[in-house]
């Protein structure tokens, strides 16, 4: 009877180790995953408590749609319009005291020029969660760019290849007659240019920069324009547009005549192999900012890591370029 009484005990004993110690599947399985994945499910998670993100954005806000499908569970709140606009508004809302952006996405000079010295954002590194993100190999010449001299707080998403937004009147110029920046600043086009003030932010001022660096171009050509060919400026878009399709004026620098063109106005854009001298590479609205004090922090890495994605990126260049 003792011997059966000690192995029944020992039987016993045996049993209540995995009730003493017991493994639990699911703490197993989440010691198997990598790091990154754990932190972002409980971004994700919190993200999802936080219910939405605002997003301030101008260019690209066509993806917004795409985001939201696949995370209905944070809803977009976006405020869009040129970046210069969104900008201001985004800078005294903070005067306000509203801290109400989460994430911004616009041109450089708006996220630069505009934000960057009123110190509006977090270091963006921090949110980059996703392996095929942080994984710079997997981006051009093998790094991120940043547009701020410290490369943390300014992403760089988007590089396009610019000849300088320069367009013209179809009934007053040949586009054959240009082979070069220069012919742009030949007399008989004095008094007949309009431009974008570049003193401003916006376009323009992003496109003057192609003109100062290239080599062949340079400072010279940005004095000789602006100094010498009696330009008229504009700072509406839509104002110089209706100037450069009425024949007020025959070339424009940084209309935007896309619009004006795709309704039968005489307008159009020089575009690739016009111009010898090349062109350059611009992020044209393709940077990326994490606003600090942001309401909604966790669901603002979830909009970067989709946006930053091979997934975000490729809808991005789908709905961009439908052709």
């Amino acid at each position: 009877m003792t011997h059966l009484l000690l192995q029944l005990g020992t039987i016993v004993l045996l049993l209540a180790v995995p009730m003493l110690a017991p493994i639990n599947p699911v703490h197993a399985a989440e010691a198997k995953k990598p790091a990154w994945q754990l932190e972002w499910e409980n971004v994700l998670a919190a993200a999802k408590k936080e219910g939405q993100v605002a997003i301030y954005i101008s260019g690209y806000e066509e993806i917004l749609p795409e985001f939201q499908k696949e995370y209905p569970e944070i809803k977009v709140v976006p405020t869009t319009g040129r970046g210069s606009q969104i900008g201001q508004k985004l800078l005294a809302e903070r005067r306000a005291e509203k801290f109400l952006a989460d994430v911004i996405s616009a041109g450089g000079v708006t996220t630069y020029q505009q934000l960057f010295p009123a110190k509006v954002f977090d270091p963006i590194k921090p949110a980059l969660l996703l392996p095929e993100i942080t994984d710079t190999s997997k981006w051009y010449l093998g790094k991120h760019h940043y547009s701020d001299p410290e490369n943390q707080y300014i992403f760089n998403y988007v590089a396009t290849a610019t000849y300088g937004s320069i367009s013209y009147n179809t009934k007053l110029v040949n586009p054959k007659d240009f082979k070069s920046y220069w012919d742009l600043l030949a007399p008989r086009w004095k008094g007949k240019i309009i431009s974008r003030d570049i003193r401003v932010a916006g376009a323009g001022s992003g496109n003057a920069r192609l003109f100062y660096y290239l080599p062949d171009v340079g400072p010279s050509f940005i004095r000789k324009l602006y100094g010498e060919m009696d330009v008229t400026l504009f700072r509406d878009y839509r104002q110089g547009t209706d100037w450069l399709a009425v024949g007020k004026a025959a070339i424009c620098f940084f209309c935007e005549a896309d619009v004006s063109k795709a309704q039968g106005l005489p307008v159009d854009t020089f575009g690739p192999g016009v111009f010898k001298e090349g062109a350059g590479l611009v992020t044209q609205f393709g940077t990326l900012g994490l606003v600090n004090r942001a309401p909604h922090p966790n669901a603002a890495k979830v909009f970067i890591n989709w946006l930053l994605s091979r997934n975000g990126q490729m809808t991005l260049q789908k709905i961009m370029s439908p052709t």
